[in-house]
């Protein structure tokens, strides 16, 4: 990953030297301001910068030589969608890829994370997904998260769905937070954490 430094007197100057050296502007470069000693009448800022390009193509040929280790090729498929970036992994296994309930692939989420917080001491938006697993997870959650909603407006008795981890759960609260009949809580300890759909009237 390549990593450039600038050096101005005021923080603006900084970043408007990384914007005209790198011809980008502000929104696509990741800018951290670096220590350095000043004097007392001669203060500057110091920033690192790191094209979002960059970061990319980082992610990619990290996963790319990760997914290798484990004994497999794999192809990454990058899709740019508004301030996130979609790494869609297609392998000559699949399904180990995913592991047991997606296991395996969050797993390669946190690492490529941990990397990137270190490499750039601020968060980086993006979701690794295999073959379009995630998305496809998404939708069954959020059918039967509706499905069984309408179950507990109807017999006014709440029902606890199968343990999920904490993207899944939140996919279950936002599909069903508009609602007027139902709401929804998490309960019990990772890694067996729970969502309760209850009806509404039973909401102090």
């Amino acid at each position: 990953m390549n990593k450039h430094e600038y050096v101005g007197k005021t923080l603006e100057e900084a970043q408007n030297l990384a914007m005209e050296d790198l011809r980008d502007t502000l929104d696509h470069l990741y800018v951290k301001e670096v220590p350095v000693k000043n004097g007392l009448f001669n203060k500057k800022v110091k920033i690192e910068v790191v094209e979002k390009q960059d970061i990319i193509d980082f992610i990619k040929n990290y996963l790319i030589d990760l997914v290798k280790k484990m004994g497999l090729t794999v192809n990454v498929e990058i899709k740019k969608r508004d301030d996130n970036v979609n790494f869609v992994l297609y392998s000559d296994n699949n399904a180990l890829l995913i592991g047991k309930n997606g296991r395996t692939l969050e797993a390669l989420s946190t690492i490529v994370r941990q990397v990137l917080l270190k490499e750039l001491d601020q968060p980086f938006h993006f979701l690794i997904d295999v073959e379009e697993y995630k998305q496809k997870r998404q939708n069954d959650i959020e059918r039967l998260a509706r499905r069984v909603a309408r179950e507990v407006a109807r017999s006014k008795v709440e029902a606890k769905l199968d343990p999920m981890n904490s993207y899944e759960r939140r996919l279950v609260h936002n599909a069903l937070s508009d609602r007027q009949d139902v709401y929804t809580e998490s309960v019990g300890q990772e890694p067996n954490r729970q969502v309760v759909i209850k009806p509404k009237e039973d909401q102090e």
